[in-house]
């Protein structure tokens, strides 16, 4: 990654000055697009450190512990430093995303099914997250536009080309499968945020809700609630990947019926 001068100066930013790329600075950053002020002292920082120090704390502490001033105080600098290379915040938030992701593995060779493919895309997504919870609490700001976050649509697109669809039924498909698995990350990210909380673990914070339930919950007003409790299923907490199996599997026969629909 390069540096920048802080994203309103003589580079142009976003803003289409002279840099005439019209694009945010974070994305101009992430493509390094942005050139270091090669006026004046060499700079003691890089971007990559400004990231990596950002990255590393968010794994250590979360996301609320990033600010630029923490930062800062990370690499021995001061807050106004890092705004020579980071405009913002939400510009940081972005190369963290883009740096913690990493660009995709090799998760399939040609000719794989399509189904196939997609499985392995969405397993390689779900490490990702899992191994950066903090990253699913940056707020989405748009569609991915940085190389990393392209790379994966890109390999998402080639898992589907062989399953017979147009194009704007790959972006659903992609959009659907990468949403489920999103979405199982921020539940076992919340979970684990109760866990720490509340110094238990999974087993102990499903055995006090079905408790909470049965106090709560009457058989004749919830009946299949009560059929639920009865069954003990609520009594042993699942584990984390046959369930995501479960879900992901479900949502691949899905597409399999749009696929053969659009086979016949």
């Amino acid at each position: 990654m390069a540096g920048d001068d802080g994203g309103n100066g003589a580079d142009g930013g976003g803003s289409g000055g002279g840099g005439g790329t019209f694009l945010p600075p974070s994305i101009e950053a992430a493509w390094g697009l942005r050139e270091r002020p090669s006026k004046g002292p060499k700079p003691g920082l890089t971007l990559d450190r400004i990231v990596g120090a950002a990255v590393s704390l968010a794994s250590a502490e979360g996301l609320d512990a990033v600010s630029m001033g923490r930062v800062a105080k990370e690499l021995g600098s001061s807050p106004m430093s890092l705004y020579r290379y980071v405009s913002a915040k939400s510009e940081l938030y972005v190369l963290m995303q883009e740096a913690a992701t990493g660009a995709p593995p090799e998760l399939f060779p040609p000719g794989t099914g399509w189904r196939e493919a997609m499985e392995a895309w969405a397993w390689a997504l779900r490490e990702v997250y899992h191994r950066n919870l903090w990253m699913l609490r940056i707020p989405v700001s748009g569609p991915p536009a940085t190389p990393h976050m392209v790379a994966w649509w890109e390999k998402a697109l080639v898992a589907l080309e062989g399953a017979g669809l147009d194009e704007g039924a790959k972006i659903s498909v992609t959009l659907l499968v990468g949403g489920f698995v999103k979405n199982e990350a921020l539940i076992t990210a919340d979970l684990a945020a109760t866990i720490a909380a509340g110094g238990t673990d999974a087993g102990e914070v499903l055995a006090r809700y079905g408790h909470t339930l049965r106090r709560l919950a009457d058989p004749e007003r919830y009946p299949a609630v009560a059929r639920l409790l009865e069954s003990g299923v609520l009594d042993v907490a699942d584990d984390p990947e046959t369930e995501f199996r479960f879900g992901l599997d479900r949502i691949l026969d899905g597409v399999a019926v749009l696929v053969e629909g659009r086979s016949s």
